[in-house]
């Protein structure tokens, strides 16, 4: 006899099946119906704890994230630590950006919600492992700090988000590598031009 779930068992058991439901069939598809079969369980057992299928698929999002997440490489330059980085990303989150993509859309038109609410809510407020590889970065000199605004920060990882969803596993690789050198480090790399003394100063 299979013993009954409660509390946090139950609920990762919920939250684990709502998430193969959404890679099964995306968000259009999502509903508490599939997910209660694919769980073994109840329609009210998921709405007791999620009022929306929104809601559901968010929490599916954050928990898949929090269990797999992506790690901070540490190969000792900014280019070495951001490729990998960036490879990761595409390697772990390619079903949760398109995943996230449909939601964003469908809850814009339904809620006019925009996309950086949806993000706060599946991811929490910010990146702060990207930000603790830019920090090692900037205190190592491979960055100059007064070029790294919040946007520019943000472009690698807004670039690898768009080609995922352009390609999906399909992403070649050259693209990454790309982002990183033809892209991201000249935004970024201190001004290393000799500067010419002027004459007072010779």
């Amino acid at each position: 006899m299979t013993s009954r779930r409660r509390g946090g068992e139950l609920e990762d058991a919920l939250l684990e099946a709502a998430w193969a439901e959404l890679v099964a069939g995306g968000f259009n598809a999502f509903t508490f119906e599939g997910v209660a079969t694919r769980a073994h369980t109840s329609r009210p057992v998921l709405s007791r704890r999620w009022q929306t299928r929104q809601q559901l698929a968010i929490a599916a999002i954050r928990h898949h994230s929090e269990l797999d997440p992506v790690t901070i490489p540490d190969t000792g330059t900014l280019r070495g630590d951001l490729v990998e980085f960036l490879r990761e990303v595409a390697s772990k989150r390619v079903e949760y950006i398109a995943l996230f993509s449909t939601l964003v859309a469908t809850s814009f038109e339904e809620n006019g919600e925009p996309a950086s609410v949806l993000r706060t809510q599946a991811l929490g407020p910010g990146s702060t492992r990207y930000d603790e590889l830019l920090r090692r970065a900037a205190d190592r000199g491979d960055i100059d700090p007064t070029r790294l605004t919040p946007r520019v920060a943000q472009v690698p990882v807004d670039l690898i988000r768009n080609d995922l969803i352009m390609y999906g596993r399909n992403l070649d690789d050259g693209r990454i590598v790309a982002i990183v050198d033809e892209v991201f480090l000249p935004l970024v790399a201190p001004d290393v031009t000799p500067r010419l003394m002027a004459p007072e100063e010779r």
